[in-house]
């Protein structure tokens, strides 16, 4: 083989920066990025964790001399400058634009070989010592007095058989060791490149698996509600999220900007970790199937809670047009480009509906949900969690055959239950702080007030004999403690009676609350007016206490 070196000065080459990209998973992007752009059907990406090496092959189109030393050793050459948007012969849209994205591929090893051949050449290629290219750069040497090395092809011989035109990249002892296990590899290619969108054919391998969908499974499962923008064809969506029976809604939000995509909701939080990793699944902006922003929601937050159960994938490919939005490291987009706020724009508001939609479909769900959206009062939907939380105790398991019916019963028994708990609450509020306020204020227990307190004295002796109970019930066993609201009224009315304003008669409106108070007291569930009498009466009580209490 001939001797190749870089075309570009050796400093130059270290200041455009050979440790840009420093995640793996940036590596393998750029890798599978040039098998798309060289019309390549499939990709096999080969790992051995033990011996610290990867291997990515793939059957493009492969290089013959001078495109090995004119093209990929040119840091800097692109075909798009040639006015070239496409491939001659999939038509597939170039991902590369700048031509830098090799220097990914000169950063995650001690040394990498490098073999590629065309349909009618044979293998060329050479090795990059990155210790050597170092000393090379210190020595401030020219490009022509660094070679590559001359590679070794029996090490490729695993490889290169049957292989009729492609390129093929051996990196030798990756840089602090390959930390990502295989399925959390095999799962992250599966989210992250898709490339199959715009071509069906296209096929990548890892370790001899075929990356598929089938993948993401785990992730489907968990996908309690979907959003899809416009009509999605996406497989992940028609096949994996659309049948899954754990999906509980779908529906599609349209948008003129974002040409398609969706988001979907989780279960749980964690349900986004991939596997043991801090890593979470995010909402994710796509170009050309290739991922070009993680995580969206960064740039637009309203910490609301819902944000934390979601994910999606948009695609934008508009965005690769004659103006280059991507950064240096091709790890994301120019954050102030106005095209891209203007996706923000769009998604913040397809987010906002996002986050009502959720908040009704897990309340519908009896699960928690988005506790600052204000159309249900956050008193309300603390009484609907306790009575979600108290409900659960009596859901027999999903496999009795009265498990629906139940569940039934006590989805319809929600909305009375939020109305109920919190007013019985309020009871219970109002009523104590009224006999705090009586013993506080010494007032005198009425003749009337005291026959009350002997019958209910003798109603709960009479039951604890007949449930043969011998144990104290009440914590408080003084006398007002068997006083209901229109009893302890009637004593605030009768200490005022010299200034009728300051309780402005409290007995009037415990006497409107009370057969109300009774219903709701033995569980009854009341009537749409019952209900607004019993809450226009409390405000008044309300009101009147505040104004007891000073």
């Amino acid at each position: 083989m001939n001797k190749f070196t870089f075309n570009i000065s050796l400093s130059v080459l270290n200041h455009l920066g050979r440790n840009l990209y420093r995640s793996f998973i940036t590596v393998l992007g750029e890798a599978i990025s040039n098998s798309w752009d060289a019309e390549a059907d499939n990709v096999w990406i080969y790992l051995n964790r033990d011996e610290n090496f990867l291997v990515i092959k793939d059957d493009g189109n492969g290089m013959n001399e001078d495109d090995f030393q004119s093209k990929f050793l040119k840091i800097g050459y692109s075909k798009r400058k040639d006015g070239e948007n496409k491939t001659p012969n999939k038509n597939r849209p170039y991902i590369g634009r700048k031509g830098i994205g090799k220097l990914a591929l000169l950063s995650c090893a001690e040394r990498i070989s490098i073999i590629s051949k065309t349909a009618s050449t044979e293998f060329v290629g050479g090795i990059i010592d990155n210790g050597g290219l170092d000393q090379a750069i210190e020595d401030d040497k020219i490009p022509e007095e660094y070679p590559l090395e001359t590679v070794d092809l029996s090490i490729f011989n695993k490889y290169s058989t049957n292989l009729n035109k492609g390129t093929i990249l051996y990196f030798d002892q990756i840089q602090d060791g390959i930390k990502n296990n295989e399925e959390y590899l095999k799962k992250v290619i599966a989210l992250y490149f898709r490339f199959s969108l715009l071509d069906e054919n296209f096929n990548i391998f890892f370790n001899d698996e075929p990356i598929t969908i089938d993948n993401l499974d785990s992730l489907a499962d968990s996908t309690q509600f979907l959003w899809k923008i416009n009509h999605s064809k996406d497989p992940f969506v028609l096949t994996k999220l659309l049948q899954n029976q754990h999906l509980k809604s779908s529906k599609t939000i349209d948008s003129v900007l974002i040409k398609s995509g969706f988001i979907g909701s989780v279960v749980k939080p964690r349900n986004l970790k991939i596997l043991t990793t801090e890593e979470k699944v995010g909402i994710d902006l796509f170009v050309n199937g290739r991922l070009r922003e993680k995580d969206l929601l960064k740039h637009i937050p309203s910490a609301r809670i819902a944000e934390s159960y979601l994910y999606g994938q948009i695609h934008c490919n508009f965005l690769d047009d004659e103006i280059d939005r991507f950064t240096s490291s091709r790890e994301g987009i120019v954050s102030d480009d106005d095209l891209f706020q203007k996706i923000l724009t769009e998604l913040k508001n397809i987010i906002a509906i996002i986050i009502d939609d959720w908040d009704k479909l897990r309340i519908d769900l009896r699960q928690d949900g988005d506790s600052e959206n204000p159309r249900i009062s956050k008193k309300e939907r603390k009484s609907r969690e306790l009575y979600n939380t108290i409900a659960d105790d009596f859901v027999p398991s999903k496999d009795s055959e009265n498990y629906d019916k139940v569940e039934d019963w006590i989805k319809k028994l929600a909305n009375d239950a939020q109305f109920n708990f919190s007013s019985y609450g309020e009871c219970f509020i109002s009523e104590n702080l009224i006999r705090s306020y009586i013993e506080d204020q010494k007032i005198t227990i009425s003749e009337e007030a005291q026959k009350e307190i002997e019958k209910w004295k003798r109603v709960e002796n009479d039951s604890k004999n007949k449930g043969n109970i011998s144990i104290a019930i009440r914590k408080n066993l003084n006398d007002l403690s068997f006083l209901s609201m229109n009893d302890l009224s009637y004593l605030v009315d009768m200490k005022d009676k010299g200034n009728p304003t300051k309780s402005a008669n409290l007995s009037r409106d415990a006497d409107e609350y009370k057969p109300i108070r009774d219903a709701l007291a033995h569980t009854a569930l009341l009537t749409d007016l019952a209900k607004l009498r019993l809450t226009s009466t409390y405000e008044n009580i309300k009101a009147r206490i505040k104004k007891l209490l000073g």
